[in-house]
């Protein structure tokens, strides 16, 4: 599965942040929101999806729960786009 983040803005810290943006898979655009946590228990992303979005990509053929799975891995390995000015050293602790 071809799926490409690019994240629209971060609040937070690097303790906790609520992350907004979109994923692409073959052409087509979904918004999504995410949940990060960090240190307490190691790093952590809850992403959620609407309703609409389940609906749409179950008509185009996919596994919902594995497009999830694959969002939340890519946010967490940082295969993501980020909004030009913000740099990820604002949100990420190494």
């Amino acid at each position: 599965m071809d799926l490409k983040v690019h994240i629209n803005n971060i609040h937070g810290s690097q303790m906790a942040a609520k992350i907004t943006g979109k994923f692409t898979i073959d052409g087509n655009e979904f918004r999504f929101n995410a949940i990060a946590f960090g240190r307490i228990g190691g790093q952590n992303i809850g992403a959620k999806i609407s309703k609409n979005t389940e609906k749409e990509l179950e008509k185009l053929g996919y596994d919902v729960e594995e497009v999830i799975l694959v969002l939340q891995k890519n946010l967490l390995q940082g295969d993501l786009t980020l909004p030009e000015g913000l740099k990820k050293e604002s949100f990420v602790d190494d």
